[in-house]
């Protein structure tokens, strides 16, 4: 019975002991999973719901950093006037395409090409996706086993119905035209083919298909727009370092031949630049907009994500499961151990009565 007991008293250490484990590894799976929904900036009550709105809210998003690249043309300017300088000619403008949505905001792709607004835009088809059945709905589908009546009196009477139908086949040749075959051998006839070009389906003046994005929604000159912001940036930071070493003789000399613009600029004034140019690339390409742009490209991610943020929510609730199960074995061991001890306390009472009739 003491054996039975310290079992018991065993079994319920380590059921709790696993209790606890259980516990924090499904309190560590539900952390992640809120963790990763703020990554992408939902709540987590409905995955898929939740991230498909978000994408309806992108093109507000895009066009806020478009009307935020505004406040870049001073910098712009400024660069522009450095590479100048620095070339000693009249260089090409500098940042193209972040210059184009700072004056005109986050445009088509078709305005940015040809620099006249389309009269009119057809977007491409939006991809919905259907939601993703779950693994024990089956759909079996409408199907019947016995043919209609209408059906079965059709083949009834298919037999009948063949000696009546003229099909206007005849194997007989046409005297007038020898084997009654007409094969185009005409020696004297010329055989023209009309070539169209690229893209003459489109009226002029439409949008459509890639074109008919906005620059950055379209996956290439949204990457040559990060790219131009990052290298504005890197112009401005460099731009700043200079300014703090301009105090010798020398650069004070090399920047007598500046333009005003140059010369003008203070470095609290580069710095507020450079932290404009830098929040804005931290916006863009922030983790939930680099998701968002994902789905925006291929809808079936939506799935792939719920499904990734659903199984650790799955894994905390069989935790969770587990967890009970252990507490309910601790609990049948305490019980047993509570129905033994009383055994063992009347088998010492007995002991000691034998000993002492000894």
């Amino acid at each position: 019975l003491r054996k039975q007991i310290s079992r018991c008293q065993q079994a319920q250490q380590d059921f709790a002991r696993r209790e606890e484990e259980c516990q924090l590894a499904a309190a560590e799976l539900r952390e992640r999973f809120f963790a990763s929904c703020k990554q992408y900036g939902i709540a987590g009550d409905n995955v898929r719901q939740e991230l498909l709105a978000l994408v309806k809210d992108l093109p507000s998003q895009l066009s806020e950093i478009g009307a935020g690249a505004g406040a870049l043309s001073e910098a712009i300017e400024l660069y522009q006037a450095c590479a100048e300088f620095v070339c000693e000619s009249s260089a090409e403008p500098v940042v193209p395409l972040l210059r184009h949505v700072g004056s005109r905001g986050n445009t088509t792709v078709y305005e940015w090409r040809t620099g006249l607004q389309p009269s009119r835009v057809e977007r491409p088809a939006a991809q919905e996706v259907p939601e993703q059945p779950k693994e024990d709905a089956i759909d079996w589908g409408d199907f019947t086993l016995e043919p209609s009546g209408a059906a079965g009196g059709a083949a009834a009477d298919g037999g009948a119905r063949d000696e009546e139908i003229d099909w206007g086949i005849t194997l007989e040749p046409d005297p007038q035209q020898g084997d009654g075959i007409d094969w185009g051998g005409g020696e004297g006839e010329e055989v023209q083919i009309t070539v169209l070009e690229a893209g003459t389906e489109a009226p002029e003046g439409v949008a459509c298909g890639s074109d008919a994005l906005t620059l950055l929604e379209n996956p290439e000159t949204r990457s040559q727009f990060i790219d131009e912001l990052m290298e504005l940036e890197l112009f401005l930071s460099q731009r700043l370092v200079e300014m703090a070493e301009e105090a010798d003789v020398v650069a004070v000399s090399q920047f007598q031949l500046a333009p005003a613009v140059l010369q003008g600029q203070t470095s609290a004034r580069v710095g507020s630049l450079l932290a404009a140019a830098r929040a804005l690339l931290r916006q863009l390409c922030a983790r939930s907009t680099q998701h968002l742009f994902m789905i925006l490209a291929s809808p079936r991610y939506v799935d792939r994500v719920s499904e990734l943020l659903r199984q650790k929510l799955k894994q905390a609730e069989l935790l969770l499961a587990k967890k009970e199960a252990m507490g309910q074995k601790r609990r049948e061991a305490l019980a047993e151990q509570g129905a033994l001890e009383p055994k063992l306390d009347r088998l010492l009472e007995k002991t000691r009565e034998l000993q002492k009739l000894v």
